[in-house]
């Protein structure tokens, strides 16, 4: 018997028409549909007037459904994979069956279409030749301040998520962090009320305040030109070496380039780490 496909199919972030032809006739066409909230993806399936099985798949049942999944797609069943709104597998399920299902040598087809951190971008203003998405900030302070860390030293532009009630808190830490980078807001894109906030972090955080932030944001903050040695040289001699070693340095390069930063001698630093 044959393998079944994966289809990860990219559905609309707002305005229900931003589908694709394809994308409909693959959701006519497979067994099953595979949706992050079922209730929100029937409201999509009625307006296109489709019926098809649903089986629920996030965040916190994506282990368990998974191998169900699987199971399905080597039993020779085709299934879609879908979102609340957008592309599948960024910052969203999807990830984990795409994986698991190059482990099982299943067939991965995406279905392209409609990606909020790209629209976002491309209406910015902001630099477009090269970015790096960061998707949500952790919530862990230890490893939010990592990454606060490495967007303060990031030259391309950056894009993050955040959700309206932790959006206020969280430009708050990248002020405290980046300084007053230039920054846009885009909200609730594709929809009646998609806004698009310029300027400052101070700036639009004085906005924010004013009225409390709803619906979904994408945060994107401008690349700044700085010497790396000197932002290096801020971080604490730890920091400046998790920072190599991310990079995949072993000890004796790690500290080769901290010495080098620094412009001190090699045993002052390797003393540190003994």
């Amino acid at each position: 018997m044959d393998k079944g496909i994966i289809y990860l199919v990219a559905t609309p972030i707002g305005n229900l028409e931003d589908i694709t032809l394809r994308a409909i006739r693959i959701l006519k066409e497979v067994n099953l549909i595979a949706a992050e909230d079922t209730r929100q993806t029937l409201k999509l399936l009625n307006h296109l007037g489709i019926t098809k099985p649903l089986v629920s798949y996030h965040r916190h049942n994506e282990d368990v459904k998974t191998d169900f999944l699987i199971q399905k797609l080597n039993n020779g069943e085709n299934i879609a994979i879908v979102t609340d709104a957008g592309t599948p597998a960024i910052s969203d399920p999807g990830e984990e069956i795409v994986k698991e299902a190059i482990k099982n040598n299943i067939k991965i087809v995406p279905i392209p279409g409609a990606c909020a951190l790209i629209n976002a971008l491309i209406a910015s203003g902001l630099d477009t030749k090269e970015f790096s998405f960061y998707g949500f900030l952790p919530l862990n302070k230890k490893l939010r301040k990592e990454k606060l860390e490495k967007l303060k030293l990031e030259e391309k532009t950056s894009i993050l998520y955040e959700a309206p009630h932790k959006l206020i808190n969280t430009l708050d830490d990248l002020l405290g962090t980046l300084g007053n980078r230039e920054c846009v807001l885009a909200k609730e894109l594709t929809k009646v009320h998609e806004t698009f906030l310029r300027g400052d972090i101070q700036s639009i955080l004085e906005k924010l305040k004013e009225n409390t932030p709803k619906g979904e944001y994408i945060l994107l903050l401008k690349g700044e030109k700085i010497e790396k040695e000197n932002a290096l040289n801020n971080l604490s001699l730890q920091e400046h070496y998790s920072y190599y070693e991310k990079q995949g340095l072993d000890k004796k390069e790690i500290i080769k380039k901290i010495a080098k930063d620094r412009n001190v001698a090699k045993n002052e630093i390797y003393k540190q780490f003994i």
